[in-house]
Order: structure tokens, then C-alpha cells, then sequence
């Protein structure tokens, strides 16, 4: 790890760091830095939240932005409704694939590709090499690691042998720092940039007053909630086993689950089996997050493994106690007993003390709600995510038109 160079890739900040200051000068039409993200998946997710949060406040009067998602799904439809042109590509085969983001690479004369997860660096980083090829220059690669999890021997070698053609890495965390170091051996530079939360859309979120109504809970119920893909590393099966523990001491209490995915039948089943399937709503996919989250009276991540937890910093804005694993870069964002509890993963005892003490200990509760909603106006705004962003787009377009003095003065404003 000596030799990979690490830098946190933000301008100086202001006196607000969560206002964003117009210190650049505005580009014309034809000067404008054009940015291709590629995503590799459409689905709901971190790496779709991060990349709707980063393309909804992007200075679009200097950046010319357009996605490519290799699939299909309910996150590339919400990117698309910003306004923001969004081509989906239904090509299991990643040589054909390559070959179509290489085409829209060359129409674009693309300065910068920004590849998100792990299918769109292999597809990504190889389309930009050949459109440089086409284009008589490179592309700026920028690659986001949004994922802790652990690749097959073959699927590292694949990504290790493209890193070096990777001109920036952004970890979201300080865990993913680690997991780059040890998978890619120093073989580009690393900027630690963190998820940010929408203040301005979470900041007075008024919390949805319908919950308890739609789902035939008691007007007084306390809501314990997990907002989460419905995936094995999410870690719903130990929130379960947990469950009946929390009732024992909290008898009021419901178990609300967001989210959709692969196991949701198989989590279903278990409640049954646990016999608390009437204390359990699955909720499925719903349009309304933060409303949700803000009625919440506790909210929950229980997952094995984790690169960040976004929707973790999202309770913390809207001042909700958080319970969450003390995995991966969770540990970043809760100090534990400070701004909100951590447990071990795969441990059901510790998860339902945890949340039982929340739902005992309204004043604790508050109190670490609190500081959880300071901590990320603090750190974990969207502005310092889009300016350090930003920041990286302008070194890699400076760099790609280094051969034309006259752009590369009007990039620096």
C-alpha cells in the first residue's frame, strides 16, 4: 500500500461547506466537459442513489453529462426523469457491450467515462482504451468502487489488469480505501470521497402520517424500519431472529421492511416460522422514502457487509436513531453511543437490545438522533460529494485537452 497515492479530491471549503460556491467561470456550448457515466446495473441501490444525487445538483452548465446503463431497471428511469439523457444497453454479452459504449463514447467525444460498479469498470475502462483509439485521445477513466464485496480470483484479475488504465479511483470509504489497496495493489491513485445526503430533501421532510393506516398497525405503534435491497448481505435474516426478542420488550413494536429483491419469499417464510409474521410488513419498493424514514421511530441496517450505508446518513438527516453493523464503512458514520448504536453482524442479541433500548429510551433515543443529524450536515452533505466530483471531471478534462492551451484556460474559469 506504500506506493498507491491517496487524495481527497475537494476544494478548499467555505465557511458553509453544504453551500456550494460559483467560482468557476461558465463554459461555452462547444467547451463543455463531457461526461459518459456508465452504470452497470438499473436497479435500486447505492450506486444508483449516488449517481441520482451526484447528476441532480451537477453544474449541467459545465458538465454535458449522459449515462449508459447496462440494464434495465427502476434506478435508470429515476436518473432519466432529472432530464438527463439515459441509454440503456440489454447486452448480456460484454465484447458487444463494449462495442456499443465505445460507439456513444466516439458520438460524444467524451472527456471524462465514469464507470459505477463492478461490470461497468470492465466495460467502461475497455471502451474508453478503444475510443481513444478512434478519438486520436483517451477519455479521463474515473472508476467509483460503491461495493465491499469480495470477487472471485478471476473477476480481480480482470479488474486488476484494467486499473492501470484508470486514470482516478473513488472509495466512499475509508473501508473501501482498504479493499482497493488489497485487490488492486496500488495500480492508480485513490480519492476517498463520501456518499452525501440532499439536505434540502431531507432536511424538513414531513414524515408520512399514513403508515400505521396502510399496513393495520395500532395507531400508537412504535415503527422499527430497515430500508434496504432484500439481498443476502443486507442482513434481514438476523433483524428477524431478532424480532421476537424486541417484542418480549416492546410489545407495541412493528417491524417495517423497504425494499425489494431476491429473498424476499425466503424472508417471508422465516417470519412465519418465527411466528411474528403479524408484527412484520414488507413493504416492497416504495416511492416515497423519506417520508417513510422520517415516521420511522428507529432505523436499522443489520447488514454483513456494507462499503457505506446511505440510507443510514439519510435517517441520521431526518434526526431518526440509527442501529446498524459494525461492518465496513458503517463505523465512519456512527460513533457508537454518540450518533447512533452499532452491533456486531449475524448477532440477533445484540440487535434487539439495541433497538429495544431506542424504543425504551426516548430521551437517549433523541439525543443521539441529534448528534447523528449534526454529524451529516457536518460531513456528509451532497455538495462537498458533487464538488469533490466535479473537481476530478475538471483535472481529467484539463488533462485530455492539454494539447489545446486556449480550452484548457477556459476550463480553469
Amino acid at each position: 500500500m506504500a506506493d498507491m497515492r491517496f487524495r481527497l479530491a475537494r476544494r478548499p471549503i467555505p465557511v458553509d461547506p453544504c453551500v456550494a460556491p460559483d467560482d468557476r467561470g461558465r463554459l461555452s456550448a462547444a467547451s463543455r466537459i463531457r461526461v459518459v457515466e456508465v452504470l452497470a446495473t438499473g436497479t435500486n441501490g447505492g450506486a444508483q442513489e449516488h449517481l441520482y444525487g451526484l447528476l441532480s445538483r451537477i453544474d449541467r452548465e459545465r458538465y454535458d453529462v449522459t449515462v449508459i446503463s447496462l440494464s434495465a431497471g427502476s434506478g435508470a428511469r429515476k436518473i432519466a426523469r432529472l432530464g438527463i439523457p439515459v441509454l440503456v444497453l440489454e447486452e448480456k454479452d460484454d465484447d458487444r457491450a463494449v462495442e456499443q459504449v465505445t460507439a456513444h463514447v466516439v458520438e460524444r467525444c467524451a472527456d471524462v467515462v465514469h464507470n459505477h460498479m463492478y461490470r461497468a469498470e470492465l466495460v467502461g475502462t475497455r471502451a474508453a482504451l478503444a475510443a481513444g483509439e478512434r478519438l486520436g485521445r483517451r477519455p479521463y477513466v474515473v472508476s467509483t468502487v460503491h461495493s465491499s464485496r469480495m470477487r472471485s480470483a478471476e473477476d480481480r484479475e480482470a479488474v486488476r489488469a484494467l486499473t492501470p488504465s484508470m486514470d482516478r479511483l473513488i472509495a466512499v470509504s475509508q473501508s473501501i480505501v482498504r479493499k482497493i489497496a488489497d485487490e488492486r495493489d496500488g495500480r492508480a491513485p485513490v480519492s476517498l470521497i463520501y456518499n452525501g445526503v440532499d439536505l434540502a430533501r431531507y432536511d424538513h421532510q414531513e414524515p408520512c402520517c399514513t403508515l400505521r393506516e396502510e399496513y393495520g398497525m395500532e395507531p400508537n405503534a412504535q415503527i422499527v424500519g430497515v430500508v434496504a435491497r432484500l439481498d443476502p448481505e443486507k442482513g434481514h435474516p438476523t433483524l428477524l431472529e431478532a424480532w421476537p426478542a424486541v417484542l418480549r420488550s416492546c410489545p407495541d413494536a412493528y417491524l417495517l421492511v423497504v425494499g425489494e429483491g431476491s429473498q424476499r419469499e425466503a424472508l417471508e417464510r422465516m417470519a412465519n416460522e418465527l411466528r411474528i409474521a403479524h408484527r412484520v410488513v414488507f413493504a416492497g419498493r416504495r416511492d416515497d422514502i423519506p417520508a417513510v424514514t422520517a415516521a420511522l421511530d428507529v432505523a436499522v441496517l443489520p447488514s454483513y457487509r456494507e462499503a457505506q450505508g446511505l440510507t443510514i446518513l439519510e435517517a441520521m438527516a431526518l434526526s431518526r436513531p440509527v442501529v446498524a453493523s459494525n461492518v465496513g464503512g458503517i463505523p465512519e458514520m456512527i460513533n457508537d453511543g454518540v450518533t447512533g448504536l452499532l452491533v456486531p453482524p449475524r448477532d440477533p442479541g445484540a440487535l434487539a437490545l439495541a433497538i429495544a433500548r431506542l424504543l425504551r429510551d426516548h430521551p437517549f433515543a433523541d439525543l443521539i438522533a441529534k448528534a447523528g443529524h449534526d454529524l451529516v450536515h457536518d460531513r456528509f452533505c451532497i455538495e462537498l460529494m458533487v464538488r469533490a466530483v466535479e473537481a476530478i471531471y475538471d483535472e481529467g478534462a484539463r488533462m485530455v485537452r492539454r494539447d489545446d492551451p486556449a480550452e484548457v484556460a477556459a476550463l480553469a474559469g
